[in-house]
């Protein structure tokens, strides 16, 4: 009979592959989330490719026996995720991309009512069910620091045009 199991360095490479992607993804930087959810969609192929077993013949019927077929499940599998990955990937670059232009760096910002939660967690003033009342949050944003504002306003299509048709 021809040993299935995996070989042990797979395994391994497989959970450095995700447990490094993983812990990408929890970072702050864009740059380091699209090679983190690159790692983690390797990982998974990875994974995906160990799970069909090993190499066997075609998978068409009246060539070979059964027995003898490879699985052809993983291997669509996994090429459905390769391609979702690229998507995936494409579009983080994009994000990371827009976020250079506009701010200089790719850092992901944290959202207003995360920062209101943060403040109340720390004042210890959140209420004890979701339900409560809360403060109202047009007063939390006038207190809260918008990241996204600049000291000069940004320029208008008109103004990058040199001027507009009279």
């Amino acid at each position: 009979m021809i040993d299935t199991s995996p070989s042990l360095a797979l395994i391994l490479l497989i959970g450095v592959l995700i447990g490094t992607g993983i812990y990408l993804i929890l970072e702050r930087s864009l740059t380091r989330i699209v090679i983190g959810v690159g790692l983690l969609t390797n990982g998974a192929n990875l994974m995906l490719v160990i799970a069909g077993g090993r190499a066997g013949a075609p998978p068409l019927i009246g060539e070979h026996e059964e027995s003898a077929m490879a699985d052809p499940l993983p291997q669509a599998m996994v090429l459905t995720a390769i391609v979702i990955g690229l998507g995936v990937t494409a579009f983080l670059l994009s994000l990371a991309y827009r976020s250079w232009q506009l701010n200089g760096h790719d850092e992901v910002q944290d959202d207003l009512e995360d920062r209101r939660i943060a403040q109340r967690a720390a004042r210890n003033e959140l209420p004890r069910r979701s339900t409560d009342a809360g403060t109202d949050i047009e007063i939390d944003a006038a207190d809260a620091r918008d990241e996204t504002a600049t000291s000069t306003p940004a320029p208008t299509p008109r103004d990058t045009l040199g001027g507009g048709i009279t």
